[in-house]
């Protein structure tokens, strides 16, 4: 292959993971203040499995192939650059996407150093996942020590992440997962309780929980179909934050009298099409307030949760895997070297 080609996970139509293959594509040029990233391993997230179907489309600007998050070395400096990053430094990457190949540009503020004692499998699991759940606790949500907050798919790459950063800032996460094995994971990452929705009504459990008073916040991906067990479980001044439409996108019946009479907060929120000064303030501040704790030892020691790892040439049985909703954590890529 010659040196300005690459390989990357492709699709020519949208539909399911047997449009997948791989195939030879122009390496990246990084442009005014990028650096290019030589990826050692991507990772899957479900924005992934909905733009291959062709209901999620990149931001303008951004690559079209799959993948928002990677690790790997630095490989070359585009021009400007002034931050610190020098070539074969290791680090991983927020991405709007471009991941799943063995090259991605990436603006030098959207870059982050490996923690210390972390894998670069690990460290790919982190960007997107642990980046949106600060990003909805902490920015959105302004969670509270003290609070209680619900953690829907509680088992998921968001899920696990989510559940250490409500602990880690004095808070009491719940989770609902749809098997014992997913809830059994959580509360080994210190979920105070889990409702698999499967077999109860996550709702009154989690009123019973409370006490009746219901959880401040609400972490949901789900949306249409758990609008109503939603507002029903939300405390007085609570906030309930849509990150996701897992569930479908359409309510029918009295969402707005409910959440009004509770003083209830709706916030929806969307990482990927973030502009790019947003996107550096948030990874500045998770790199200064959350980062560290990943090569702490101690009750805060932050772990990302990896399920399965699939070469690159597997990528077709990874999306049918996490379509399966058979995940506990994450699911990585390892790319050709």
């Amino acid at each position: 292959m010659a040196s300005d080609r690459m390989l990357a996970v492709y699709f020519d139509n949208p539909g399911g993971p047997e449009n997948l293959y791989i195939k030879e594509v122009p390496k990246p040029i990084p442009g005014e203040g990028e650096v290019l990233l030589k990826v050692a391993v991507s990772a899957l997230n479900r924005a992934d499995l909905f733009q291959r179907q062709g209901q999620y489309h990149p931001p303008p600007g951004a690559s079209s192939i799959l993948g928002l998050e990677a690790s790997g070395y630095v490989s070359e400096l585009g021009p400007g650059c002034q931050g610190h990053w020098k070539i074969g430094d290791p680090a991983m990457a927020l991405l709007p996407g471009g991941g799943q190949a063995q090259y991605v540009t990436v603006p030098e503020e959207l870059l982050m150093s490996i923690p210390e004692g972390l894998t670069l499998h690990q460290a790919a699991a982190i960007p997107e996942v642990w980046l949106t759940s600060f990003q909805l606790l902490h920015l959105l949500g302004n969670v509270q020590a003290g609070e209680t907050v619900l953690i829907h798919a509680g088992a998921s790459a968001v899920g696990t992440a989510a559940i250490q950063l409500t602990r880690m800032a004095g808070a009491i996460p719940l989770v609902t997962a749809g098997s014992q094995k997913k809830l059994q994971m959580a509360e080994k990452l210190g979920a105070a309780a889990g409702f698999n929705y499967k077999e109860q009504d996550f709702c009154e459990a989690t009123l019973k929980f409370t006490k009746g008073a219901g959880v401040n916040l609400i972490l949901d991906c789900i949306g249409g179909s758990y609008w109503e067990k939603n507002v029903n479980c939300l405390a007085l001044d609570g906030r309930w934050i849509l990150y996701g439409l897992l569930g479908g996108e359409d309510v029918s019946g009295p969402l707005f009298s409910k959440l009004f009479y509770k003083r209830g907060s709706l916030i929806t929120s969307r990482l990927r099409n973030r502009d790019k000064k947003y996107k550096q303030m948030l990874v500045k501040a998770f790199t200064e307030q959350i980062l560290p704790h990943f090569s702490k030892d101690g009750p805060q020691r932050l772990l990302p949760v990896l399920d399965r790892v699939y070469p690159m040439a597997e990528i077709q049985a990874a999306h049918e895997y996490m379509q399966a909703n058979r995940n506990v954590g994450k699911i990585v890529l390892e790319l050709p070297q």
